[in-house]
């Protein structure tokens, strides 16, 4: 039987955004520990020209939300790129999962046949076949933002590891 497009990008995207969740409270927990105010790692950066550690978060968020529903056909949930704390980008985490697992399989299926158009940048946009954007550009833009994030954490201290990014997948 042909793997699904759900179990193939969307059941990825939910894995990794759990796990970024969960190391949200490690950090947390590490940042108090060790007296660094959160502020610190929120605007940390891995290169002066790379985004900060939120911004990382805001876009994982936002390539795994766009890709559910531009493929799927729903509507588009908007966030405001507003979060200023752990709790803040946790919580938008959450409306991303509870976004996802609302997604339609079918329709979400359907899309990997169509166009779909989306913008680059403030002025144009880009269209491509559904199962190209999904597998081209949604996935591995998610995981590289979700990738940078934690090199971001690592890179400044934070007491994570390759396991805390699979959340368990190697768990029996």
């Amino acid at each position: 039987m042909p793997i699904s497009a759900r179990s193939a990008a969307l059941a990825g995207f939910v894995q990794t955004l759990k796990a970024l969740d969960a190391i949200l409270d490690k950090t947390v927990e590490q940042a108090a520990s060790r007296k660094i105010q959160p502020e610190v790692l929120l605007d940390a950066r891995l290169a002066p020209d790379m985004l900060p550690f939120t911004r990382q978060i805001q876009l994982a968020c936002d390539f795994a939300k766009n890709a559910a529903a531009r493929l799927s056909g729903g509507e588009n949930p908007r966030h405001a790129d507003e979060e200023t704390s752990f709790d803040e980008l946790k919580a938008r985490i959450a409306k991303v999962l509870a976004f996802i697992g609302a997604v339609d399989d079918a329709s979400f299926e359907a899309g990997l046949t169509r166009d779909v158009t989306f913008p680059r940048g403030p002025s144009a946009t880009v269209t491509m076949r559904g199962e190209k954007y999904l597998t081209l550009f949604a996935v591995p833009n998610f995981y590289f933002h979700a990738t940078t994030a934690y090199a971001i954490l690592r890179e400044n201290g934070i007491q994570i590891g390759k396991q805390d990014f699979l959340l368990g997948v190697l768990d029996s």
